[in-house]
């Protein structure tokens, strides 16, 4: 029998998943991976998360958030359709929040505004956050070191930095979510330094899908898309890297996962 596992961040209101949800869903089932957090984006794609896992309660959750990439269309007055939001059930963390200074699709300052709001949402609320950082360690840990604090709790999403980002992150009282960037020994080597290093009640396990499909799976698929299925694979390079049985990462990481989102 298959380790039973948690994906964290898996993007399934996204539109390659359109025509074969249901099989897709099925294929994780069957590789083991026994619930799945649906990442919202923005109000919209919250909405649409939270729709599916009305469907199924048992199975799947939902975040509902604002990204980086969408911080320009976020407006305070939007606060209250999302703290509605957040308030239904299987609705388990705010976010995808954060700061993305790699695209800058959204200006700087709309960013940092928007996940200001969203850290102030979650601790209103008692809910943990679901975080995106990627080229902007030191906004992101200087708005984090205020707000941590009074939160429930916090994940750095696809976390790739190397140990000392990780050390910073951890220092702040962050879980880490190790994707298949883990499974890239190029792009990847910094990460795969330190997996090792993280304790084992702060690590989560996630795909993000459909983005970021491993790249040492074997075989490898015909398309590019990425889906929760192989979150199984995701968790034995993890496992490996820390020298750790699998059985043990897989039940420790949904260990982890059950608390910090309540599932």
């Amino acid at each position: 029998m298959s380790p039973e596992l948690i994906d964290i961040g898996a993007n399934l209101t996204h539109e390659s998943f359109a025509d074969d949800l249901d099989e897709v869903l099925a294929r994780a089932r069957a590789a083991g991976v026994v619930h799945q957090v649906i990442t919202g984006a923005d109000l919209s794609s919250s909405r649409r998360a939270h729709e599916l896992v009305a469907g199924d309660r048992a199975y799947l959750s939902s975040t509902a958030g604002v990204h980086p990439h969408y911080a320009a269309g976020f407006d305070r007055a939007m606060q209250p359709e999302f703290l509605e939001l957040l308030a239904r059930p299987g609705v388990v963390a705010v976010g995808e929040c954060g700061l993305d200074y790699h695209r800058d699709l959204s200006p700087r300052a709309a960013q940092r505004s928007a996940f200001i709001a969203q850290l102030e949402m979650a601790v209103a609320t008692r809910l943990p956050v679901f975080l995106h950082q990627r080229d902007a360690h030191g906004d992101f840990t200087a708005i984090m070191s205020d707000y941590a604090p009074r939160l429930a709790g916090a994940i750095a999403h696809c976390f790739t930095g190397g140990p000392g980002d990780a050390e910073a992150y951890l220092s702040l009282g962050l879980f880490l979510g190790v994707t298949g960037w883990v499974c890239d020994e190029r792009r990847g080597s910094e990460l795969r330094q330190a997996v090792p290093l993280i304790p084992a009640d702060r690590l989560m396990l996630e795909t993000d899908a459909p983005y970021l499909l491993p790249r040492n799976l074997v075989p490898k698929p015909s398309s590019r898309r990425n889906e929760p299925a192989h979150l199984a694979h995701i968790a034995g390079v993890v496992a490996d890297l820390r020298a750790e049985p699998r059985d043990l990462l897989a039940s420790s990481t949904s260990a982890n996962a059950r608390r910090f989102f309540r599932l």
